[in-house]
């Protein structure tokens, strides 16, 4: 992918000599070995890429990232303990991953069905607006006890039901299907009769054409197509709600964080909002190219979910969070902050707000 510049050489110079930083010249450049938890084919591994750039830019070359893929440096899903531990200086990875140490983890990655109806810039308005950037560093420092450092990078969603080898035509037919699932999500749909199969997302396509799953979530769009999905499955459902608005995180081990000058960690905060921001339209109009190539070119049915699935969804996870807030105190305060604050800002929005439908409705019709 060619990344577009919002600022020119010059600009990033101008930038350094306003923060006070040192010319390239005299500066000694400092590289933070990092790792992202996806494919290097991966456009969430883009927007890890899209990070490293705008930092290099904006400190003038000073301050580098090396932006590894999932799997270089250590496995995909240990990440976390990696950056805690200082044997990487930081990564790039979503929160549900980590709900075997903490179920709390996954509201910090508004994870199920956008927490109590939050999309990704409720979720973001909630976190810098509504306390949620205390309650989460609180959570990762003192009750979690790790070094990390972590603010939201992008919004990987929202994404599809999945991909299904047979068709289904309600909940009955999830009785017993092997299917990839990760996070509480999988729990959830355990809990609907989903045989869930919990992988990174570089084995998901080997493991649907041997035969050893029958059904698989990744993201949708052009993340499946990268993988090959597509070309492996033609049943392709959404929407679905178990990730209809998440949030992917930049962490870093807080050793190193505070190690980094204050316009520098300055820069990674700016850098990291400009990423979810860019990532994010770039995505949608990848998303639409890659809907279109995998019905026109491949034959891929893109098929809407049956309602009672997603119902159901929504019942289990609101059952999942209230037994889970009565025996977790981390769980609660986040909840509890994230329902108040969604309580202001969702009807609000909903009653502002024409729905989506409604304009695209008049200017393309939807074809049976």
């Amino acid at each position: 992918m060619r990344l577009g510049n919002l600022f020119s050489a010059a600009a990033a110079l101008a930038i350094t000599a306003a923060v006070g930083l040192a010319s390239p010249a005299s500066a000694q450049t400092r590289t933070l070995k990092m790792q992202s938890s996806f494919p290097a084919n991966s456009t969430a591994h883009d927007a890890f890429k899209m990070l490293a750039e705008r930092v290099e830019r904006l400190t003038a070359g000073q301050l580098k990232i090396d932006a590894a893929p999932g799997g270089q440096i250590v496995p995909p899903f240990e990440v976390l303990d990696a950056t805690h531990k200082k044997v990487i200086d930081g990564a790039v990875s979503i929160d549900y991953y980590w709900v075997g140490k903490n179920k709390a983890f996954t509201l910090y990655s508004n994870t199920p069905a956008g927490i109590v109806g939050m999309d990704a810039m409720d979720f973001l308005g909630w976190f810098y607006e509504g306390g949620g950037k205390a309650l989460y560093e609180e959570f990762l420092t003192k009750d979690m006890r790790m070094n990390v450092h972590a603010m939201p990078l992008y919004s990987p969603g929202p994404q599809a039901l999945g991909w299904f080898r047979k068709p289904i035509e309600g909940l009955a037919q999830f009785k017993g299907i092997k299917c990839r699932q990760t996070g509480i999500t999988a729990e959830i749909y355990a809990k609907m009769g989903m045989a869930v199969v919990n992988m990174p997302g570089g084995e998901i396509a080997p493991a649907a054409e041997r035969g050893a799953i029958d059904c698989a979530e990744w993201v949708g769009g052009i993340e499946d197509v990268r993988l090959g999905l597509h070309t492996i499955w033609k049943n392709h459902y959404t929407p679905g709600v178990h990730e209809s608005a998440p949030i992917a995180n930049v962490m870093f081990n807080t050793e190193v964080w505070k190690s980094l000058t204050d316009q520098q960690r300055e820069i990674i905060q700016v850098a990291a909002t400009e990423v979810f921001t860019r990532w994010g339209a770039w995505i949608q109009k990848l998303n639409a190219e890659a809907i279109q190539e995998m019905t026109e070119k491949h034959g891929v049915k893109i098929l809407n979910t049956p309602p009672e699935i997603n119902i159901e969804f929504m019942k289990a996870w609101d059952a999942v969070a209230t037994a889970e807030a009565e025996k977790n105190p981390s769980f609660k305060k986040a909840y509890d902050s994230q329902k108040a604050y969604a309580a202001k800002v969702v009807p609000a929005k909903r009653f502002m707000f024409p729905p989506y439908t409604l304009t695209a409705d008049h200017y393309f019709p939807q074809k049976k």
